[in-house]
């Protein structure tokens, strides 16, 4: 996983991109922001965190299964250990 900090990103190089966005939700969002750009920078590296902690938490949790697993196979051995056919 990738960990970049949001603080990080606002301080990065800044190049344009080109989006296509709703006129009318850009109109609206006008309404609330004098810096759309700045806006969208912030929501854009809060979606990107969120989506790096999904992903650490999902490891995490599959890390932590693996071990558990693990721990009953060492304690209780494999069911297949009884069937095998050599």
């Amino acid at each position: 996983m990738h960990s970049t900090a949001p603080a990080a990103t606002a301080a990065s190089r800044k190049r344009a991109v080109n989006l296509t966005l709703s006129e009318g939700l850009v109109a609206q969002a006008r309404t609330y922001t004098s810096n759309l750009s700045a806006t969208m920078e912030e929501l854009l590296a809060a979606y990107v965190a969120q989506k790096q902690q999904t992903g650490l938490t999902r490891q995490q949790q599959a890390d932590t299964c693996a071990a558990e697993w693990n721990a009953v196979h060492a304690a209780v051995g494999s069911f297949a250990d009884e069937h095998s056919t050599l």
